[in-house]
């Protein structure tokens, strides 16, 4: 017999909903999404909400980074690793609204113009909405794809330029949500393409209901789901910026899955009765990057000063609670090439004042320092880490600016290049380091991912040289190489690898942290509290 879980939980979220004799789970997140197409986004939050909606062609095994199908159900790769053919799954259907009734099931053509919207500039739908797709470009999608085909309706031949160890993962990634092409042209032939965006349509287990900005996201279980039907009626997101407001909320009922506690306050997550607080490590980077297109930050002795002047141990113990690990490098030490032999930047705030006198800068100078507004998996406090950077460079003469905008518009503006120095971090998001040096810090992905808009040609050759080998000890090598260069060069201060935790009560059943970050309810169950 289903429970009635909406009642005074949900009512005391202001969520209405026709949730009688239903399950409806409510997760408290964090912030808005950025869009509801995977292709624009690069940030957990938004994949949280789009990894509901979406498929992909191959997706990660829960507990892990082990590839397994989906929306494709086999693949095969040629001998020289540039032709991949993708069998795709019979019987898959789409989701509808009052706008658009599907007139058929998931085929090839969904595929082409999932992948060839991002791609191609002269496609119908290429600048629809925006015109910046971060991840693909990123990842270096663009040079690297030579064609994709359809051989028949099931089959997809996919053709690259040059080999690339990561490609199937990489289309195992969030981004990569298979959008349908009868909607596109449907809304097309309505005059109205940018609600095509708007309101998503996808194959997932949840179909999106409405979504009201810093109030709610809320979804329906979609009953033919390829899979079977969710165990949940009705998903609703929470959008609860501050961390101890999702703990009150789970505390009243109002929420029953919460992410990124307040490090401060585990120690009453783990006594209080009814509750469970299930803890990972982080594969995350938390990181300052410096804008190295802008002056003076364009000079590695500035950027190697400012590190030297930045306790970061402080920050860790301050802000953080002991919950993550100093970082050294770009990537976690628990990543398969990580670089042992690189040591991390000595506080010296003397050091710093001679190497920003020798730069040209002995009186310092004024910058802005950028800080998100919302906690992150990678970061529980930006505002307070910046506020304790802020102090250290006044001991240098650096006198910085803090500034914050919506989580939203923060990401899109740290794209765009207008900060002087901006916190942010990663999430790895296939298991592989090529998404962390590669998609964060290559030329590729200026006006991307990389937000220190850092092109180095020798740290670039070895990155796109290790994604191009199948070698694994060549790659870690390779690897190895890249973030010498990388610490050498400073592009970013380095600050953490922080622990994945998650709080919920204990009658949701079913939910797993999952290794990659994401927040997956497909299979989870809420059962009548004992």
């Amino acid at each position: 017999m289903r429970r009635v879980l909406c009642g005074l939980a949900v009512l005391a979220l202001g969520v209405w909903s026709t949730c009688v004799n239903a399950k409806t789970l409510v997760f408290c997140s964090e912030g808005n999404p950025e869009y509801f197409t995977p292709g624009f986004n690069a940030t957990g939050t938004s994949f949280d909400v789009t990894g509901q909606i979406y498929d992909r062609l191959i997706r990660f095994e829960q507990s892990g980074t082990q590839l397994r199908p989906s929306l494709a159900q086999r693949w095969t790769v040629s001998n020289d690793g540039l032709t991949y053919v993708f069998s795709l799954r019979r019987g898959v259907k789409w989701h509808s609204n009052d706008s658009f009734k599907p007139t058929r099931e998931f085929n090839a053509d969904d595929v082409l113009f999932t992948l060839q919207r991002q791609w191609k500039v002269e496609h119908p739908f290429h600048k629809v909405t925006r015109s910046k797709y971060p991840y693909f470009e990123s990842l270096g999608f663009p040079k690297l794809l030579k064609s994709i085909q359809k051989l028949d309706d099931y089959t997809v031949e996919v053709v690259l330029n040059q080999p690339d160890a990561t490609f199937v993962s990489s289309l195992a990634m969030q981004w990569a949500g298979m959008q349908s092409y009868e909607y596109a042209q449907t809304m097309l032939k309505a005059q109205t393409p940018e609600r095509f965006d708007q309101a998503p349509i996808g194959t997932g287990p949840f179909q999106f209901e409405r979504y009201r900005v810093n109030n709610e996201v809320v979804f329906r279980a979609f009953d033919p789901y390829w899979e079977g039907r969710t165990k949940l009626d009705q998903l609703i997101f929470s959008i609860t910026p501050d961390a101890s407001v999702r703990w009150q909320k789970i505390k009243d009922g109002a929420c029953h899955v919460m992410p990124y506690p307040n490090p401060a306050e585990l120690p009453e997550m783990r006594q209080t009765n009814g509750v469970v607080v299930l803890e990972q490590t982080g594969v995350n980077i938390g990181y300052m990057a410096y804008n190295t297109s802008k002056k003076p930050f364009d000079d590695v002795r500035v950027r190697r000063a400012l590190n030297m002047a930045i306790d970061t141990r402080k920050i860790l113990r301050q802000v953080y609670k002991h919950t993550a690990l100093p970082a050294t490098n770009p990537i976690p030490p628990i990543q398969w090439g990580y670089n042992r032999d690189i040591h991390d930047d000595v506080y010296s705030p003397n050091r710093a004042r001679a190497l920003l006198k020798d730069a040209g800068y002995p009186n310092g100078f004024s910058a802005d320092l950028w800080a998100m507004d919302v906690q992150r998996p990678y970061m529980p406090n930006g505002l307070a880490v910046a506020k304790l950077i802020q102090e250290d460079l006044a001991e240098i003469g650096v006198r910085v600016s803090i500034k914050t905008y919506d989580w939203s518009e923060y990401t899109q503006r740290l794209r765009a290049g207008e900060h002087d120095m901006g916190l942010y971090g990663w999430t790895g998001d296939n298991g592989d380091p090529d998404n962390f040096l590669n998609s964060l810090l290559s030329c590729d992905a200026i006006n991307g991912n990389n937000l220190a808009r850092f092109c180095d040609a020798s740290y670039d050759a070895l990155v796109k040289k290790a994604k191009a080998s199948s070698d694994v000890m060549e790659r870690v090598n390779l690897y190895a190489q890249a973030q010498v260069i990388f610490k050498d060069q400073a592009p970013w201060l380095t600050i953490a690898h922080a622990n994945q935790y998650k709080v919920l009560r204990s009658e949701v059943k079913g939910f797993h942290i999952t290794a990659l970050g994401r927040h997956w309810f497909y299979g989870v169950d809420l059962m009548p509290p004992p």
